[in-house]
């Protein structure tokens, strides 16, 4: 998980969402990403879709059968749905979403039985760490929109 709150952090410096995601197989990382939904004016560009993409290609081929996600924060569930078509076998997550999660807060698409493919899901890792830096992203992103609201304002005066 701390390869993943790294990942979390590359894109909170570069302004996105800092949600960060890598993919396991034997010990080894072999796919790594974090949100590039505004830098690259792509709905998909979510971190766990950069990790598959990028796993995908370490291995050649789309089953990653015998691989596991670690994401800093619960997935949406397009995300949950390409981790099933993936055919991941473990998901760790650090924080829940529940406003949008789709592994078990607002659905569990993962576990869906009606499904060809269930993943093991684990929750709560490093969760305090990965709750933390969404918190204080939109925090700030909350403080920087009020000062510039506040300006228009101040420049009547």
């Amino acid at each position: 998980m701390l390869e993943a709150l790294k990942e979390a952090q590359k894109a909170r410096d570069l302004g996105e969402v800092p949600i960060g995601a890598v993919i396991v197989r034997d010990g080894c990382i072999i796919g790594r990403g974090h949100n590039l939904t505004e830098s690259a004016k792509d709905p998909t560009a979510h971190a766990e879709m950069q990790a598959i993409r990028q796993a995908a290609a370490a291995l050649g081929g789309w089953r990653l059968s015998g691989c596991e996600m670690y994401v800093t924060a619960e997935p949406c569930a397009m995300c949950a749905g390409a981790i099933v078509w993936a055919r991941l076998a473990r998901l760790y997550i650090g924080t829940m979403d529940p406003k949008a999660g789709a592994c078990g807060s607002v659905f569990n698409i993962p576990q869906e039985e009606r499904l060809n493919h269930q993943v093991e899901i684990h929750t709560g890792l490093m969760e305090d760490e990965c709750a933390r830096i969404l918190k204080d992203f939109f925090r700030a992103l909350r403080n920087t929109k009020k000062t510039k609201e506040q300006k228009p304002e101040d420049a009547k005066q």
